[in-house]
């Protein structure tokens, strides 16, 4: 069966939805194994050390991009009609928002996509976390918390098109981000030579690349054979955590099923596998020196700075950076900045981090 017999049979949205599911059970698989934390690089960053999850995330990072590149390279991508580099994006979104998701991830101890694959290992602090950032989500796209976003994304807009996309901006072109990301890829090998890396975490990373750049070429293939208006995209939690809220919480009214909704449960059902098959799988909840406040405040951070920047760090930070769009940038070192700032905080004064 060919993709327009599929289509046809199965329909637009089922098939997303299919193929979002297929591309989670990869990415939360792997993420499991391999540990994949953007937290915990930017930790081993604050200390100094540089070693192997910040190795991994940045091996990730590197695969996806050299996959990406690649294809636009030779035409086979074309991403400049997605909400990344077509749309209008926020540059005061895009820094106050990451800074706000980058503190929210550490006071969680973990990011969107990190939440639901500790989730999956039996993590109930992580799944309660998540539940929260998703309903603050919620009410960040279209609630009480609605107006505040719209206020502060309107400080700085910049309009959607070849302008959003750093490379264009520079006047270079898809080699100029096949260079950069050999040059992480070399970056990432030299740390994992100094710091040893085992072939679960390396290869578990280097799929979790993969899976990013799946989700680009797979929503391009539905979009070249459907006849409906299709989005491209990639792998991001956000809005999926949102829409399946609103599809648990109110039936009648929930958006139609697509890539997204396909995304998130298998992401967890990966997760779940990889736990129990590995023997990692345990119940853990809220100790002592585990703060419920904590956890809370920073899963209301990241929900609200996750719609205010456009996404998280791999919705954003690494979907939207692999296409170089300038926002997605803005967030991902917002991210970074503000995940420092707090970890380094709360050190100081010995909060738990």
């Amino acid at each position: 069966m060919n993709l327009a017999s599929l289509l046809e049979t199965y329909g637009d949205h089922w098939v997303l939805a299919m193929g979002g599911a297929v591309i989670g059970l990869m990415f939360g698989f792997s993420a499991q194994r391999s540990k994949f934390c953007a937290r915990a690089a930017v930790i081993e960053c604050c200390e100094g050390q540089w070693r192997q999850k910040f190795a991994g995330w940045l091996l990730a990072f590197a695969v996806a991009m050299l996959m990406v590149q690649l294809a636009i390279s030779f035409g086979l991508l074309k991403p400049e009609s997605s909400r990344h580099l077509g749309s209008q994006g926020s540059i005061s979104g895009a820094v106050l928002g990451g800074l706000m998701f980058g503190m929210g991830m550490i006071m969680t101890r973990g990011c969107a996509s990190r939440l639901i694959i500790l989730s999956g290992n039996g993590n109930l602090r992580a799944l309660l976390s998540g539940l929260v950032f998703a309903v603050t989500v919620q009410a960040t796209i279209s609630g009480a918390l609605a107006p505040a976003r719209q206020f502060m994304a309107s400080w700085w807009l910049v309009d959607g098109g070849p302008q959003r996309n750093m490379l264009n901006a520079l006047g270079a072109s898809s080699w100029m981000g096949l260079a950069i990301g050999l040059l992480f890829l070399g970056v990432a090998i030299w740390r994992f030579r100094v710091a040893g890396g085992t072939k679960p975490l390396i290869w578990g990373n280097v799929f979790v690349g993969v899976a990013i750049a799946l989700g680009w070429f797979f929503t391009q293939w539905i979009a070249s054979a459907s006849f409906e208006p299709i989005p491209l995209q990639s792998l991001s939690f956000s809005s999926s955590s949102a829409e399946w809220l609103t599809r648990v919480l109110y039936t009648d009214t929930a958006p139609r099923f697509g890539f997204d909704a396909g995304l998130l449960p298998s992401v967890f059902v990966g997760s779940y596998i990889a736990a129990f098959l590995f023997g990692e799988f345990k119940f853990e909840g809220f100790q002592t020196e585990n703060k419920l406040g904590h956890y809370l405040t920073g899963a209301v951070l990241m929900g609200f700075g996750a719609v205010l920047a456009g996404g998280c760090t791999v919705g954003a930070g690494m979907s939207g950076g692999v296409v170089f769009s300038n926002t997605a940038w803005l967030t991902l070192l917002s991210i970074m900045a503000g995940a420092a700032l707090t970890y380094r905080f709360l050190k100081s004064i010995g909060a738990p981090t």
